[in-house]
């Protein structure tokens, strides 16, 4: 679980940020990105849904096998699949879920690199 992008600085659900999930994950089901309310620490709420993960269907996967979630209040153009959206007046926390993790994720030969804050496209 994170609350941080990559610079350190808390997560705001009026900016936009983008999490890219490298190819061949270490897991033999699924892997999960799920959006929390910082507040609570529950579902944000209202939202049509709470995460992406590798079985959602229509995920668009980059060149390579790596695949790009974006978390913000409205979805890059095109990349909507892929978009899950926070509430613009809260701040926000990400729990990333390996769902029959491999032994690579525990060697730590594969690693989940930081979200990074990105501009409204």
């Amino acid at each position: 679980m994170t609350v941080k992008d990559k610079n350190g600085q808390s997560f705001d659900g009026s900016k936009n940020y983008r999490l890219t999930v490298p190819a061949d994950a270490p897991v033999r089901q699924y892997w999960s990105a799920t959006v929390y309310d910082r507040a609570t620490h529950g579902l944000i709420r209202d939202m049509p849904r709470s995460g992406r993960g590798s079985q959602s269907q229509g995920l668009q996967k980059n060149t390579g096998g790596s695949v790009d979630i974006y978390f913000g209040p409205k979805a890059p153009p095109g990349k909507e699949s892929n978009w899950v959206p926070t509430n613009p007046s809260g701040q926000f926390e990400v729990l990333f879920r390996f769902y029959g993790p491999d032994q690579p994720l525990f060697d730590k030969m594969w690693k989940l690199p930081d979200i990074e804050q990105i501009t409204a496209q």
